[in-house]
């Protein structure tokens, strides 16, 4: 059982705590202007991109030798067109970045709430992708996963965040487009 804190209490907030919680661990939610007191072994950013960056700035000591996953879509959400963070570069790459003593991990971020609840995909499992530099963290996560009804992949490096950050970019914009709907989505079959 892992102990994890989740900043944001929104729909994904409150699905990836779900399934957290199936998975037999225990969850604390925080609110982006909480106090931050004891904080999980691992903390979930579950938040828009400019408010974890926010919270990784003002948190470094409390989030140091944590597993921090980042959730985010660095959407330009002014025109829907683009992602803000540099081309050779990540959200998660940036929080890393400001975090140094901390295991940050990319994932949750190619999946929409609805696919948390109900663990599916159309058909399929929905499967949680995670990158990170540290096999360590993606590990602990595998195993706070296990049980909870979704699937876990290793998606590698933290360079793949751009990756999966895109991916994530594409499958919002179709579902706002209503090519997709918040309840579909990408499968990952093996």
């Amino acid at each position: 059982m892992a102990a994890v804190t989740i900043f944001g209490k929104g729909n994904m907030g409150q699905a990836i705590g779900d399934v957290f919680k199936q998975g037999g661990n225990q969850v604390t939610y925080l609110g982006h202007g909480d106090p931050v007191a004891d904080l999980g072994d691992i903390v979930v950013l579950a938040v828009p991109y400019p408010a974890a960056i926010s919270i990784a700035k003002a948190n470094q000591a409390a989030l140091a030798h944590k597993v921090v996953v980042d959730i985010t879509n660095p959407l330009n959400f002014d025109t829907w067109d683009a992602l803000v963070v540099p081309a050779d570069s990540s959200a998660a790459a940036e929080i890393a970045a400001l975090l140094p003593e901390s295991k940050v991990v990319k994932a949750f971020n190619t999946t929409f709430a609805a696919t948390l609840q109900s663990r599916k995909v159309g058909d399929a499992q929905t499967t949680v992708m995670a990158a990170s530099d540290a096999d360590d963290a993606k590990a602990v996560l595998a195993d706070a996963l296990t049980d909870s009804g979704v699937a876990f992949v290793d998606a590698g490096s933290l360079k793949r965040a751009r990756e999966l950050e895109s991916l994530g970019f594409l499958q919002m914009t179709l579902a706002t487009k209503e090519k997709i709907g918040w309840t579909g989505g990408f499968g990952v079959m093996k």
